[in-house]
């Protein structure tokens, strides 16, 4: 049974560079007919995101922008951890809050729902400026085409079943 993916695109597109994971998400090829992959631009709704995550999802695929370390443009693919409800997600360790869809919150909420956290990955861009305003700055936007082709990769490799890519003997 093929696995079933949620790829998130979250962000706030009125304060700059926050609209990177709604850019991002518009952005990768993923086929919109692929029933085992929905692509979402969630953007400030952490709510719906919050409700979507009850349904039975194997992976869920989360992009945002990430505070900036000095290295706006720069991405980050990490696994989130959230197997301890006390535990942070590994999305703090990030920053990802720059925006007012903070990613722990939806996690709490969709515990507080009864509902269990897939396999998360993160697709992080540092930002540079998330002042009021449309449009990413220059190094945000140069990075949106990798970060498209990171996600793309992402579900390729989620796709594949567990095991299969060690058994070559197919021929």
């Amino acid at each position: 049974m093929a696995a079933r993916i949620l790829v998130a695109g979250i962000g706030n597109i009125f304060l700059g560079d926050d609209g990177f994971g709604s850019e991002v998400v518009r952005n990768a090829d993923l086929s919109p007919d692929d029933s085992g992959v929905r692509v979402t631009d969630y953007g400030i709704r952490g709510m719906h995101l919050a409700y979507d995550l009850l349904e039975d999802w194997d992976a869920l695929v989360l992009v945002d922008a990430v505070p900036s370390r000095g290295n706006p443009g720069a991405l980050h693919v990490f696994q989130a951890e959230h197997d301890d409800p006390d535990h942070d997600s590994g999305c703090d360790a990030m920053g990802v809050d720059a925006h007012s869809m903070d990613p722990q919150a939806v996690f709490a909420s969709l515990r507080a729902l009864g509902g269990r956290l897939p396999y998360t990955v993160v697709v992080g861009c540092e930002a540079g400026s998330v002042e009021e305003g449309m449009g990413l700055t220059d190094p945000v936007a140069r990075a949106v085409p990798r970060a498209a082709r990171a996600v793309e990769e992402i579900v390729a490799a989620l796709r594949i079943p567990m095991g299969r890519e060690l058994s070559r003997e197919d021929g």
